[in-house]
């Protein structure tokens, strides 16, 4: 998305519209609201330019990581997720598989809530390896049934 230069208060879009308008025809512009959450205004034809482009994103993540082998997967990820060195190898492999496939899931779809969960899921079971807690398989089937009998 270009970068949003121009900014106009939501009343001005009741005083003088055809000023918004044109400057929202040239490029995307913020309309600011004193009650509520900033909006973005853009031409039709600009929405269309970002979909494709994240579409393209989406083609070029599964281009660029077909011929990684999952070890130089893990270690290209590392180096903009470091986190991910805590995981056991197993799931370094796993949750950079699953980075890559939500990532193509959420371009393809203009949903980031997609890879933002997954980044984030991955993110707390770093912190939990890191620090040391046990994992559920750890324990045995009758302390894992017993932990939920009623009292």
């Amino acid at each position: 998305m270009p970068s949003i230069t121009q900014q106009f208060q939501s009343s001005e879009l009741s005083r003088s519209s055809q000023k918004v308008f044109e400057a929202a025809s040239q490029e995307p512009v913020r309309i600011t609201r004193r009650d509520g959450e900033n909006l973005i205004l853009m031409t039709e034809k600009e929405v269309e330019r970002q979909e494709t482009l994240f579409a393209l994103a989406a083609q070029l993540v599964a281009l660029s990581t077909r011929t990684l082998s999952d070890e130089d997967l893990v270690a290209d990820m590392s180096l903009h997720f470091p986190w991910i060195l805590t995981l056991k190898n197993q799931d370094k492999k796993a949750c950079a598989r699953d980075i890559i496939n939500d990532s193509r899931a959420s371009f393809s779809l203009g949903n980031p809530t997609i890879i933002l969960g997954t980044l984030n899921a991955w993110h707390d079971t770093a912190q939990a390896v890191a620090a040391d807690y046990p994992r559920i398989s750890d324990y045995s089937q009758d302390i894992r049934l017993s932990a939920f009998e009623r009292p």
